[in-house]
């Protein structure tokens, strides 16, 4: 009997598009090496990232577990027990989640933010950390976060308001950067904006601190529109 060598993909190619256009996410080049960026180049900036996330939502003394959208390979989904929160990883990714199984010991699911398998207030919070950005109908996924979240949703944002948006224009000009193709970056105005327009029945507050400030500078977070980065908690009110 000969066997014949199958020319099938584990992801068939029409699923590397996502929302009707290729996705970095979707190509393991990128996806293999995700990790590795994190250990080098970009290690001190995620330091100071989940130092103002946790300055964020411990406060909100609530939240004792936590879903996080587009976790990749967990990178901030296996923090989240550092700081007594109890995580559960989604992302839309195969590629992403196969890594993810074998680094989180915790719950996984492949969704989409826009329709997500939870029930009402299913988790405490919901938590997006450098993936909301690349939705391309943010009030739905806002909406649907609002729905399975009982006490408030976390956002970890590549800030707008920032010297190396140029940069990561230039790069994305030149194909040496693919990971911001898709990306929209908002600043905490727009943000917030975004968030007032998908919840107009929603009774809350919003606090965000900002990071992502070059190394010689005095302060390495503050309440100025200005960073790489920013971490912003809307905490519901009376929400059951």
């Amino acid at each position: 009997m000969k066997i014949e060598k199958s020319n099938s993909q584990l992801v068939p190619q029409k699923m590397t598009n996502w929302q009707g256009r290729e996705e970095w996410f979707f190509n393991r080049e990128y996806t293999d090496t995700y990790e590795e960026y994190y250990e080098g180049p970009y290690k001190r900036a995620e330091v100071w990232q989940k130092k103002i996330l946790e300055n964020l939502i411990v406060k909100d003394q609530r939240v004792k577990t936590l879903l996080e959208f587009g976790c990749g390979t967990t990178r901030f989904t296996r923090w989240w027990k550092d700081i007594g929160i109890e995580a559960t990883g989604g992302d839309i990714s195969p590629f992403m989640l196969s890594q993810a199984l074998h680094r989180f010991d915790g719950d996984l699911v492949m969704a989409d933010s826009h329709y997500l398998p939870f029930k009402n207030n299913s988790f405490d919070a919901m938590a997006f950390i450098t993936t909301f950005e690349y939705y391309k109908n943010p009030i739905q996924v806002i909406q649907e976060a609002a729905r399975v979240a009982r006490y408030g949703i976390v956002f970890g944002m590549m800030n707008r308001n920032t010297p190396k948006l140029i940069r990561r224009r230039t790069q994305q000009a030149f194909g040496r950067n693919n990971f911001y193709t898709t990306a929209t970056f908002y600043t905490p105005k727009k943000l917030i904006e975004l968030i007032h327009q998908a919840l107009p029945n929603h009774k809350f507050t919003i606090e965000w601190r900002t990071t992502g400030l070059p190394k010689w500078f005095p302060v390495q977070e503050w309440n100025l529109p200005l960073g790489d980065f920013f971490g912003l908690y809307v905490k519901f009110e009376n929400k059951e």
